[in-house]
């Protein structure tokens, strides 16, 4: 028999949805600001007449996953464990413990896996990753117990591991449940979302979100906690982050404020862009391990993009917002600046797959917001 892998062999991997310097979202034990979907799964399974498979869907960073592995949790806990009115389940149980180090024979995740020799994680979730689900769903079940199937995130399967898991959807074994995770839905196949119950989840209202962060920052050591946000950063992360518990120690850890200010800075001075600037935000964040910064820049300037569009089209906004969107799109622009949000994410997912040079990449994009506040 196998054994099964120690916790800090697991950790010492990178995980695409761990961020780096805080807890993994299966070792997150409360969920905030969910109650609602809570209760839908929880009386779902109670009930006996559970759905085999789940879309858990909404923004990235809002806890989908923490929710998915809360549900695992009370799914394959002893049934003395599990109680009528909440998905708690003691973090010091066998399931969680099994869970957590993704030891436990009733539970598969399939996502994108760290290749250990190129040093970084593929594209997309490949076919190999979801032909496991044979060897385990081949297994006889212990006295009738339950599996849980957890997809992070289904709309990073590529094709064929897509048509993969739809033959398993379309037959799926006894007392198995898929939970798939999705931060956009619309990408995936109509074929497989058919197969599936949609449970939306919806950004975080303040106080959830505050209560979240607070538990990521107590659960990431002493070193990062001391350096929670303080009260005077707190308003300005909680617009910027949308409801998203991520993108708040995202844009805390990798002074998320300040980038967010060099960006709004740059599209300020548009048509005329300052190079210089750009050449060297490019120089910080081409390097590897500037990683968690780059992605984060590029979430901040697409956001930024989008906002400006937003603004332009409603006419509603703050007032530097209103001012800056009438001076770069005004209506004459205002397609070229709605389809460029696509051209940006798509030139950034093409450099993340041929492994291009990102200061190029950022170049790039700047060059391209230069012509579109001129056109």
């Amino acid at each position: 028999m196998a054994r099964a892998p120690a916790l800090h062999e697991i950790e010492d991997f990178p995980e695409a949805d761990r961020l780096e310097g805080f807890a993994h979202p299966r070792a997150t034990p409360r969920l905030y600001g969910h109650d609602e979907a809570e209760h839908t799964l929880l009386t779902a399974f109670a009930s006996g007449r559970m759905h085999h498979g789940w879309l858990v869907a909404g923004p990235e960073g809002i806890g989908k996953a923490t929710l998915a592995y809360r549900f695992a949790r009370h799914v394959l806990a002893d049934e003395n464990e599990r109680q009528a009115d909440t998905l708690d389940i003691g973090m010091d149980t066998r399931a969680a413990r099994q869970i957590l180090a993704l030891s436990h024979p009733g539970l598969l995740v399939i996502r994108r896996a760290y290749d250990i020799k190129a040093k970084r994680f593929p594209a997309s979730i490949p076919v190999d990753e979801v032909r496991r689900l044979k060897t385990f769903l081949g297994r006889t079940s212990e006295d009738g117990a339950w599996r849980i199937v957890i997809v992070d995130r289904a709309d990073e399967l590529n094709v064929s591991a897509a048509n993969a898991l739809l033959k398993s959807l379309e037959e799926p074994p006894p007392r198995t449940i898929f939970l798939l995770i999705s931060s956009a839905p619309g990408r995936l196949l109509v074929t497989l979302r058919s197969r599936v119950r949609m449970l939306e989840l919806a950004g975080l209202e303040e106080e959830p979100l505050r209560r979240a962060v607070t538990q990521a920052f107590a659960a990431s050591g002493e070193e990062v906690a001391a350096s929670a946000p303080q009260p005077s950063e707190w308003e300005r992360l909680a617009v910027l982050s949308g409801g998203s518990v991520r993108r708040v120690l995202a844009l805390h850890a990798a002074k998320g404020l300040a980038l967010h200010d060099r960006i709004f800075k740059i599209l300020d001075g548009l048509p005329q862009v300052d190079w210089s600037a750009v050449h060297t935000l490019g120089d910080e964040l081409s390097s590897p391990a500037a990683d968690q910064r780059y992605q984060l820049f590029f979430e901040l300037l697409m956001d930024a993009i989008a906002r400006l569009v937003s603004v332009q089209a409603r006419g509603a906004g703050g007032p530097a917002e209103v001012a800056l969107a009438r001076r770069l799109i005004g209506p004459a622009r205002l397609a070229t600046w709605a389809g460029l949000w696509e051209r940006v994410a798509a030139d950034k997912a093409d450099a993340e797959a041929l492994n291009l040079d990102r200061k190029a990449l950022i170049l790039n994009v700047f060059s391209k917001l230069d012509a579109a506040s001129r056109d």
